[in-house]
């Protein structure tokens, strides 16, 4: 039997869900791919490349013969810290262009509904290379997610020590709609899966210090805050809530033209 291949992204909000994979019961089990952006993985899981893959949820309407892994998630239930809007001084009404991290495509659509039905405002939209200085050259605000925006959200600064004022995506989601958000899931095109992904992420769970430690060279916080962000700020497993945000952010994600009608998912 072939192993399967699994493809996630490499940002710290996912390694508790790969960390059995890499280090644990599961390794050798599987082929994992890595990559910095979410949409990488969704690419490879539409191409067939992979059997399952932890996919942004918006990749989930364009995808044929999706199934979502139920009961594994990457969520925020009030503030994500790693998905935020950053400018120089401008407040979020003011805002008339933004640069799109496309790593993403959940938080840019995100982003769009934020600004079409709450704020009431349409900047003009580009799709720009997570670099946060070069896109804030160019608009007035850009969508950063992944560690890199972790580290802004920490320090309040860009690389080059030019100080930004951050909007969370998940609080502006949570204060707009009282749901918690679902950024990604494990999904597949097949009609099952033999990986265990609720055991693996239990067992990454288990780990946290671990991968504490795997993260912190590169990303420059302080252990407590790196810890709090696996812990409290990142959430892994769905609940009625979370879930009920995932339907909303659809629904409006047609109204607002950025899908058609939602495809109902199936849950495995």
């Amino acid at each position: 039997m072939d192993t399967p291949r699994i493809s996630a992204s490499s940002y710290s909000n996912t390694a508790p869900l790969i960390w059995s994979f890499i280090y644990g019961q599961n390794h050798g089990r599987v082929e994992l791919i890595l990559d910095t952006a979410p949409a990488r993985s969704a690419e490879l899981l539409h191409t067939g490349r992979v059997d399952a893959a932890l996919v942004p949820i918006i990749a989930s309407q364009s995808i044929d013969d999706i199934k979502i892994i139920s009961d594994v998630c990457v969520g925020a239930r009030e503030r994500a810290r790693s998905v935020c809007i950053i400018s120089k001084e401008k407040d979020l009404g003011e805002i008339q262009s933004i640069s799109l991290d496309t790593s993403s495509r959940t938080s840019a659509a995100l982003t769009k509904i934020i600004f079409r039905e709450f704020i009431g405002t349409e900047p003009a939209w580009t799709e720009a290379k997570p670099e946060p200085s070069a896109m804030l050259a160019a608009s007035d605000a850009a969508l950063l997610i992944g560690d890199p925006a972790l580290v802004i959200s920490e320090t309040g600064l860009l690389p080059d020590k030019t100080p930004v004022r951050i909007f969370d995506l998940a609080t502006i989601w949570r204060e707009c709609t009282g749901f918690g958000f679902i950024f990604a899931m494990w999904m597949t095109r097949n009609d099952s899966v033999e990986i265990d992904f609720r055991a693996a992420r239990d067992e990454g769970l288990l780990h946290i210090e671990e991968i504490v430690s795997n993260y912190l060279p590169d990303i420059q916080i302080s252990r407590d805050q790196m810890r709090l962000y696996l812990t409290e700020n990142i959430i892994y497993q769905p609940d009625e809530e979370l879930l009920c945000g995932m339907d909303l952010y659809l629904r409006l994600a047609e109204k607002h033209k950025i899908i058609d009608a939602p495809v109902r998912l199936q849950m495995l």
